[in-house]
């Protein structure tokens, strides 16, 4: 078995340092982070563990862990919040974020049916860096793999789940992207609209209120139909159709998938702030192409780090804000960044072969590229 932590061949590496960027497409108005990714979020990091296994399971499928503190500040909650587009998928811990608007990190994307083994393990792990925790409900969320993973054969472990920590805890070398994007960790099996998906980020940054801000944005995208596909208003997947490039699975199902968002800001935002954030999620999905299907589970998370809220206690303690009317800068980035994030993970993700020699084939750049030049010249 490979357990890609940090993958290191070189066709590998390759695949995953391409982003939209550098085919030299670009998304939106606003200016991103240095790293275009929600690890831009200051205290912010994303570790994965992929797994890659043909016997005795084919296995295609993997977590991503994302902290939302720095090792000095794991005790501090973050306010946050959660919004169902779609609610046919599952996100743990989302019960009491709702009834507090408190949010322990780290948060955790896998797979559907390990979804609870994960969920598990990151308590064990709060629990063994924070002894004097009594308890905690992590969020975790999934999508489901079983396209080109056996997902009946539960080949995620706790192992693969603290190795996913450690990466997340882990400094970046130089040149090395800080948060790994494609078919890596949690998306390692993942299919977006008719393309092998994943991993993808970005982020956008903002003046709010006379201070510079950051909104960062993780998505584990494995939805939609290929006829809806839209990159900046070009309907790409119209004109890249199954006879060039084939489709997994008959298009009638293609709304049988799931969306992760995870929405980050250092923004002083507090509970209710967070939710609106959250729901503006929907509107880069929209872009796309996504309509949140029936068989869909599109649920979102958005938490910020400016507030440090201390565990327990009676309080009272001090909290910055911003006014609703300052709102709107981090709605346009948050659009922006879930946008250029699924366009991302299509950059970034590799063809695949999986779960009973079935193959999900990945964007081909060039074609791409040629489809969104050919349409800017008829503009």
């Amino acid at each position: 078995m490979l357990n890609r932590v940090h993958p290191r061949d070189d066709a590998y590496d390759a695949a995953m340092h391409q982003r939209l960027r550098d085919l030299g497409l670009t998304i939106g108005v606003l200016p991103t982070g240095p790293d275009n990714s929600i690890a831009d979020v200051h205290g912010v990091s994303v570790g994965h563990c992929t797994v890659i296994q043909d016997a005795p399971a084919t296995l295609r499928t993997g977590v991503t862990v994302v902290n939302t503190r720095p090792p000095e500040l794991r005790d501090q909650l973050c306010y946050g919040a959660t919004f169902s587009f779609n609610g046919n998928g599952e996100m743990t811990g989302t019960q009491w974020l709702a009834e507090s608007g408190l949010l322990l990190g780290p948060v955790a994307i896998t797979n559907t049916h390990q979804i609870g083994m994960v969920r598990d393990a990151v308590v064990a792990e709060i629990i063994n860096r924070q002894p004097a925790t009594e308890w905690c409900l992590p969020v975790v969320g999934e999508t489901y793999d079983g396209f080109l993973n056996d997902i009946g054969a539960f080949g995620l472990t706790t192992g693969h789940v603290r190795h996913a920590i450690a990466d997340a805890d882990r400094v970046r070398g130089d040149g090395e992207p800080r948060v790994a994007q494609g078919n890596v960790g949690g998306g390692t099996g993942m299919i977006c609209h008719g393309f092998k998906g994943g991993v993808g980020s970005s982020s956008r940054v903002v003046d709010v209120a006379g201070r510079r801000c950051t909104v960062g944005v993780l998505v584990q995208a494995n939805y939609g139909d290929r006829r809806q596909l839209r990159l900046d208003g070009v309907p790409v997947g119209a004109h890249i159709g199954a006879d060039e490039i084939p489709l997994p699975t008959d298009p009638s199902t293609a709304d049988a998938g799931s969306i992760i968002i995870i929405v980050a800001t250092d923004a002083p935002l507090v509970a209710d702030q967070c939710a609106r954030l959250a729901k503006r999620a929907t509107v880069g999905l929209a872009r796309v192409g996504g309509v949140g299907g029936n068989g869909s589970g599109d649920l979102f998370l958005a938490f910020s780090t400016h507030n440090r809220v201390p565990p327990g206690g009676d309080g009272p303690f001090e909290v910055e804000t911003l006014g609703s009317t300052a709102m709107t800068p981090l709605f346009n980035a948050t659009a922006e960044a879930v946008e250029e994030s699924i366009w991302n993970a299509l950059v970034a993700a590799d063809t695949m072969t999986g779960y009973l020699g079935r193959t999900v084939h990945r964007v081909r750049h060039d074609r791409l590229v040629d489809v969104v030049y050919r349409a800017a010249r008829h503009l």
